[in-house]
């Protein structure tokens, strides 16, 4: 949650021409990332939030991408490009951790 607020802080400043280009995208990839871990919690199966964390993953590679075409297209300052990607890379090592929690308690249970 703490990525999302930062992604639409960050992408305030953006030109107005981006609004539907860049800004829509990286506003949806983030809210992406909580949204299917939320959804994949709330699947009764193991297997079904696995798959949702794992789109949960690409959702947050997609936002890093982003992050990275923005920096390089100057609409953000590298110092708060870094402090969204350095949040970005924690959240991947949570859902990595989470993801293999869960598939160890999937092959646990074959």
């Amino acid at each position: 949650m703490e990525l999302v607020v930062a992604v639409y802080d960050l992408t305030r400043s953006f030109p107005a021409e981006e609004r539907y280009g860049l800004v829509n995208q990286m506003r949806r990839a983030a809210v992406s990332i909580p949204s299917n871990i939320a959804e994949g919690n709330a699947r009764e199966s193991s297997k079904e939030y696995l798959k949702h964390l794992s789109i949960g993953q690409g959702s947050l590679a997609e936002l890093q991408t982003q992050l990275e075409i923005a920096l390089r297209l100057g609409f953000v300052e590298g110092v708060v490009a870094q402090q969204c990607l350095d949040t970005s890379v924690s959240v991947a090592r949570q859902l990595f951790a989470l993801r293999n929690a869960i598939a160890r308690k999937v092959e646990e249970s074959r």
